[in-house]
This record gives C-alpha cells, structure tokens and sequence, in this order.
C-alpha cells in the first residue's frame, strides 16, 4: 500500500516538473530582433545605433525554484578584417515569470568588462514586483557595465554603443517570457513525504439469523 502511494507522489512530482511553467518564446524574440535567418537559423542580425550586432539563440536551462537561467551571446560584428567583441547576458527569471537577478559581461581585444550580479530590491531591501522590478534590474546592470566600459578608457563608435545592444537585448528578452496560464505557483510535493493512511474500513458483521425451534414430535 505505501508502496503504490510513494509512486504516485513520485509520478505526480513528476508531472508537476515535466509542466514548467515559465519559458522562453524564441520565435517571438527572433521576430522583434529581424528573424533567425543567419547561421542555419541559429542567429539573428540586425543594425543598431551606427553598428551591426548579432544576437544567438538563448540557452535555457531550468533553475531548483522551478523558474529557468537564460543566456544569450551578442557580438559586435565588425568587418572582415577585424575581431568581432564578444558579450553574454544572463537573467535568472523565477517559476512566475518575473526577473529574479541580470549579470553580463563584454570582452573587447583581449580585455573582459563584467557587471556585478545586479538584483531587484528597493533601497529599504524589500523586493520589487513585476515589470517594475525588471526596469530596475536592466537599468542597474547597464549603468554597471557602462561605467566599467567607461574607466577602460573605450572610445569606438560600436564598443561603445555595446551596452545599448545590452539593453536591447534584455528588454526584447523580457517581453518573450511565457508564464503557462492557470498554472499553480505552489512548490512541487516532496516525494519523501508519506501520505497518511486513509482510515480502515470496518467489514459490516452480518446479524445472526435466529432459530426456528418447533416442539419435539411435531415434524418437519
């Protein structure tokens, strides 16, 4: 009986699992960034203040709170006879679909710009909900990246427009997040929690059936 009970919490925690309720819609966000049509469908590139950019298709991987770890590869392409600069932003988003935390980071000829890990939270500590909170993230990381860009001492047009591609990317990201409707937020069962017993059922006892005792002699 424990037995059968254990495995169905374990299917049950299964399929709670297996249903994530927070993604990404990549073909929503290739659309808003001019289509995946470069590299086998595999990068899109587009123009952006002066420079040619290339963003990759994001890598999602699940997270133990039931939301999902994002990152995502930018490149400042830069002609055929220069080294392209290379960028990667991450955003953490959590099992209801807002962004939890944001860190990116640039590398430019040999040299590595990267942000701190930028979290939401007001000034008293307290978190932030919502949209408000990812304007929050996104405007704290690209302010950290572009006074670090800043005391490197960058001064070409695409470098350093790069944050902006940052931004443009992060919002874009932002808006091609898909929470499943009417899906449940409450954590998955824990497979090692035991249900309780239903209550045995008491077989009903029958009620004897009493004797029909006729006098000696009468027959029957």
């Amino acid at each position: 009986m424990k037995r059968t009970s254990l495995a169905a919490v374990l299917l049950l925690a299964f399929t709670f699992l297996s249903q994530a309720g927070v993604s990404i819609d990549e073909a929503a966000l290739g659309k808003s960034l001019g289509g995946w049509n470069k590299q086998g469908g595999k990068v899109a590139e587009y123009p952006l203040s002066g420079a040619d950019y290339r963003t990759y298709r994001p890598e999602v991987s699940p997270t133990p709170d039931g939301g999902i770890f994002i990152s995502i590869r930018i490149d400042h392409v830069r002609g055929w006879l220069s080294s392209n600069d290379h960028a990667m932003l991450e955003i953490t988003v959590d099992r209801a679909g807002k962004v939890a935390s944001a860190q990116s980071s640039i590398a430019i000829q040999g040299r590595s710009v990267s942000s701190d890990l930028i979290r939401g939270g007001n000034a008293a500590g307290q978190q932030v909900a919502g949209v408000d909170r990812a304007v929050q993230i996104g405007t704290d990381l690209i302010a950290d990246v572009s006074a670090k860009m800043l005391r490197e001492k960058i001064v070409e047009a695409g470098r350093v427009s790069f944050p902006a591609a940052l931004r443009h990317n992060y919002n874009l990201l932002y808006q091609a997040i898909v929470v499943k409707e009417g899906e449940s937020t409450s954590p998955p069962p824990n497979p090692l929690d035991t249900p309780e017993a239903a209550p045995a059922i008491q077989p009903a006892i029958p009620k004897a059936k009493p004797l029909d005792i006729k006098p000696y002699g009468t027959g029957g």
